[in-house]
């Protein structure tokens, strides 16, 4: 029993269901799947379900060898139905009406009032939802009752219908309903319909199979009358074939056998050839011959010989000769040998199985044909020449059969041929744009002369798309064309489908659309009237297209057109697009899913790293990143301001790609961030760093959802760099980082002679520093491994490539990052590249102002007035007040509290600052002082008073800093 969404007391049952659909409003969970789809096609067509238009015509006829299967299908059925009221009727494969059988009374007169009589067309685009109608545009059995038909006057009936398909070719040839009131509905009617089509199709069947033995008994005799009265060649023997020679087949393997029937099932497929040959294994050559032959009935066909040949090659060039003799027989007589399946018989004298033709069905072995009358046939081997073989190679009958049969069954291997192609190719990358081209590449020429691939954008950025309805547009991604001219949108064009095209119906009711005749496709005109005379005109003349769906989610469309050579496309080929496009789809759909996930990561990644360019007055820097080919990674650099006019340049590696990387690579960069504002040494800093790897290592982190504790990491490397203007002195560390290039002003290219340390994570192991002084304009070049390694070139090659390319003198930051990466990267690195050039600055005598300043409270007030004479001569006297009363806290405060030398200076860079240095390693603390105390509203005047205030250690105590923005 099939459920029902809707129980069916009453008529109007579907009533408002069909009222909020006509309003559009949504129904899926109110009406089954496969009602609703027909609904959508019958809106898409225009169809009005108090008006229908359905054709006429007054001389539709059927073939005669599917009335012969049929009658006694419908006699049969129309008899056991006759106790209910029931109407029984038969449709051709554009489902007008050719017989109604059965059903009186009111059945009758209704059936008669909707147009469902001989002549009439039931087909869904004319006549709404109905039995014979949403069978054939759904290729498969259907059953409607009540409101579930789309059109109002058959509200009354519940049919049921299913489609006959041709059992050698898979093409529905007609289709068969049962119609009843609605009262007298059961949805068992299906499966008696079904069974119905099932007995057509199986008599189809028989029918063919009837006309190859009488074909082949035609050939036996003709044989046997030619050699009784010697007026032809020399018969075949039909003594069994043995290695060396022989003429049946046998000693044959599996391979070579199965190379032949293919050969055969080619040549009674081609009317213009008679003549093949076949290399086999072992140096044997087969040579095919076609014969025409035509039964007692009048049945024609073609038997196909086969002669085995166990020394050299044919002495021909030419693999045609004249085409043989058509014997007819006024009689047959049962074969010696019975037939087998698809087609393929036994050689003579015993039976053989053979595997059934590609789309072809097994049939139960018929009864043997009445006694033939010998006739005349000559089964010699003919040369190109005209000639005979009279080598001694003899012949068996290989393959019998109808040329259309033939030419069913050659066209079912391309297709086996073309799916299995499509399975290879299509999808060998997750670039969701190369996919979409790969489908256009295995479907032209081979299955269509034309192909697109249309898609949304959203599709393309890895997005969900959104309904076409909504006033999305699509895009085209991919076409193939046999030649230029097709006047199709182009690749990148932007459009919408017109709501009345095949593409559109298509993408809403998630089916495929086929257009045979597209110069009477009014809603396919409708698109581009202009454009699309001009494709008609250049000769593409059928279309089908076929929905993008995978996982539930239409993605877009593919559309297929075949021009004025080619046959217009039929029901198999619809099929063989669905199935195509099907895998074309999931591939697709894997494709966006990468696309989302690597976009995602990328948008991590660039939102961790740097935005804009620094412009520190240290020095001058430019830097690039170029990400893997296997998507994101750990690399990240930095250029972070110090106090004192000094800047940090930081490069680092995590090991491995994608989220997790990229992640991890964020809370190192946080950190260096945190660490840095401690204004801890390069060394120190790195310690720090290190534990902070070892922790995330051994996962000591919150729980995700308190199940999953965070994950580990494989290991990272750092290069920490400090530079201070004022000296020129640079200190460098790193952690199992490549080592720094410094290019001087003259050209000249040293490495860094810097302890390598271990890589952060491991622990155990103290980082080292290299202090050194570098020359005014010198470059600092800091990189990860991926710029002088990958698979194709060693590290030690990359340093020496690294070192040409850097020798040149006078260069600009951003020219040096040009000629490195055309030298050392080509194309799409394997690994992610940071490359960071600094040239360095030098801050001068004259925007320094230094005074060592004794343990004497009273030198505090000298120390105020010199500040403010140095801000009168660099023009900062706006700075004057501020300044004096920071100066006045801090020296007043390592005199009282600290010990040691102290020492004041002010830089005047992009921000005035102002150090006070001593021996204490004690750090003052700001306080908010109460209103009864009488101190400790020094500090906190200071850090209101200045944009920025801190302290930094040294080796022999610490420094006080503020910094104050300039006017």
């Amino acid at each position: 029993m099939i459920p029902l969404s809707i129980a069916w007391d009453d008529i109007g049952g579907l009533v408002d269901v069909r009222e909020r659909f006509f309003a559009g409003a949504p129904v899926d969970s109110d009406v089954r799947d496969s009602v609703l789809d027909s609904w959508k096609r019958c809106r898409s067509a225009g169809l009005e379900p108090h008006h229908l238009v359905v054709p006429y015509s007054p001389d539709v006829v059927m073939e005669e060898a599917l009335l012969r299967a049929a009658d006694p299908v419908l006699e049969r059925l129309t008899t056991s139905l006759a106790h209910v009221s029931m109407a029984v009727a038969i449709c051709d494969g554009q489902a007008r009406v050719v017989q109604r059988r059965g059903g009186k009374g009111r059945l009758s007169a209704l059936l008669d009032d909707m147009n469902f009589a001989p002549g009439f067309c039931a087909a869904e685009d004319f006549a709404g939802s109905n039995g014979a109608g949403t069978a054939l545009a759904g290729r498969g059995p259907t059953y409607l009752v009540g409101g579930e038909h789309f059109a109002d006057c058959m509200s009354v009936l519940a049919c049921a219908g299913a489609p006959v398909r041709n059992p050698l070719s898979g093409r529905i040839e007609a289709v068969l309903d049962i119609s009843c009131l609605l009262g007298d509905g059961d949805p068992a009617m299906m499966r008696l319909v079904q069974e119905a089509a099932h007995d057509i199709e199986a008599r189809l069947l028989e029918q063919s199979t009837e006309r190859e033995r009488a074909l082949l008994a035609a050939y036996r005799m003709a044989s046997r009358g030619s050699s009784a009265a010697g007026d032809g060649p020399r018969q075949p023997d039909h003594r069994p074939w043995k290695p060396g020679g022989g003429q049946d087949g046998e000693g044959l393997g599996r391979i070579d056998l199965a190379v032949l029937r293919e050969k055969a099932e080619e040549l009674i497929a081609s009317p213009h050839r008679t003549l093949d040959e076949v290399t086999l294994s072992g140096g044997r050559v087969a040579t095919l011959l076609r014969r025409p032959v035509t039964g007692a009935a009048g049945e024609t066909g073609v038997v196909v010989e086969a002669r085995v040949l166990g020394g050299p090659r044919l002495r021909h060039t030419k693999l045609t000769s004249p085409a043989g003799p058509t014997v007819p027989v006024r009689g047959t007589e049962g074969p010696e040998g019975a037939p087998t399946r698809g087609g393929t018989i036994a050689p003579p004298g015993r039976a053989r199985a053979a595997d059934p033709l590609p789309g072809t069905v097994p049939t139960a072995r018929a009864a043997p044909a009445p006694p033939a009358v010998p006739a005349t046939l000559a089964s010699s081997a003919v040369q190109p020449d005209g000639t005979h073989d009279e080598s001694g190679a003899e012949g068996w009958v290989l393959l019998v059969g109808e040329p259309g049969v033939g030419r069913l069954a050659v066209l079912a291997r391309r297709r086996l041929e073309l799916l299995h192609d499509a399975s290879v190719r299509i999808g060998t990358t997750l670039d969701v744009t190369r996919t979409a081209e790969e489908l256009t590449e295995v479907t032209v020429p081979r299955f269509a002369d034309f192909a697109a691939v249309d898609l949304p954008d959203s599709v393309l950025h890895g997005d969900e798309p959104g309904p076409l309805g909504s006033g999305s547009m699509l895009r085209r991604v991919a076409l193939e064309s046999i030649h230029q001219e097709s006047h199709l949108y182009e690749v990148g064009d932007l459009f919408r489908y017109v709501a009345s095209t095949p593409q559109a119906r298509s993408w809403e009711a998630g089916q495929s659309v086929l257009e045979p005749v597209l110069s009477e496709a009014q809603g396919w005109l409708a698109q581009d009237p202009e454009r699309l005379r001009k494709v008609l005109e250049a000769g593409i003349h059928s279309l089908i297209t076929v929905p993008l769906r995978a996982r539930g989610t239409t993605l877009g469309i593919a559309v297929f057109y075949r021009s004025e050579k080619p046959a217009p496309f039929e029901d198999d080929d619809l099929s063989l697009a669905q199935e195509v496009v099907g895998r074309a789809a999931t591939s697709i759909d894997n494709a966006r899913r990468y696309t989302r996930e690597h976009n995602t990561a990328l948008a991590l990644q660039r939102s961790l790293l740097p935005r804009g360019r620094p412009e520190p007055s240290a020095v001058e820097v430019a830097y690039r990143y170029l990400p893997a080919q296997a998507g994101v990674s750990g690399d990240w650099f930095d250029v972070i301001p110090l106090s004192g006019a000094r800047v940090a340049l930081v490069v680092g590696d995590v090991v491995g790609h994608g989220l997790h990387a990229a992640a991890t690579m964020g809370r190192l960069r946080t950190a260096v961030h945190n660490f840095c504002s401690l204004d801890l040494p390069p060394d120190e800093l790195l310690t720090h760093l290190d534990d902070l790897v070892g922790r995330l290592d051994r996962g000591e982190g919150w729980e995700v959802d308190n199940t999953q504790a965070d994950s580990g990491i494989v290991g990272a490397t750092c290069l920490y760099t400090v530079y201070d203007p004022v000296s020129r002195h640079c200190t460098l560390t790193r952690a199992g980082h490549p080592l720094p290039a410094i290019v001087g002003p003259d050209g000249t290219v040293d490495f860094v002679d810097l302890p390598a340390g271990p890589p952060l994570g491991l622990g155990g192991m103290p980082f080292e520093t290299v202090e050194m002084e570098l020359a005014e304009n010198s470059q600092l070049v800091l990189y990860t491994d991926g710029l002088i390694e990958d698979r194709h070139r060693d590290i030690d090659n990359g340093l020496d490539r690294l070192r040409t390319v850097l020798a040149c003198p006078g260069r600009e930051p951003e020219e040096t990052c040009e000629a490195v990466l055309d030298a050392l990267v080509q194309g799409r690195p394997n690994d992610d590249v940071a490359l960071l050039v600094a040239r360095t600055h030098a801050l001068g005598a004259d925007r320094v102002a230094q005074w060592d300043i004794s343990g004497d409270p009273a030198l505090v007030s000298r120390a105020r007035v010199a500040v403010t004479e140095q801000l009168s001569a660099w023009g900062l006297d706006e700075l004057a007040f501020t300044t004096e009363l920071v100066v006045s806290e801090l020296v007043t405060n390592a005199i009282r509290h600290a010990s040691g030398p102290v020492q004041l200076r002010i830089l005047r860079d992009r921000t005035l600052i102002c150090e006070v240095s001593d021996g204490s390693s004690t750090s003052p603390r700001l306080q908010r002082a109460r209103t009864e105390d009488e101190g400790g509203r020094g500090l906190f005047l200071v850090a209101r008073l200045t944009d920025r205030w801190g302290t930094r250690y040294t080796p022999h105590g610490k420094i006080i800093w503020t910094e104050q923005q300039l006017p």
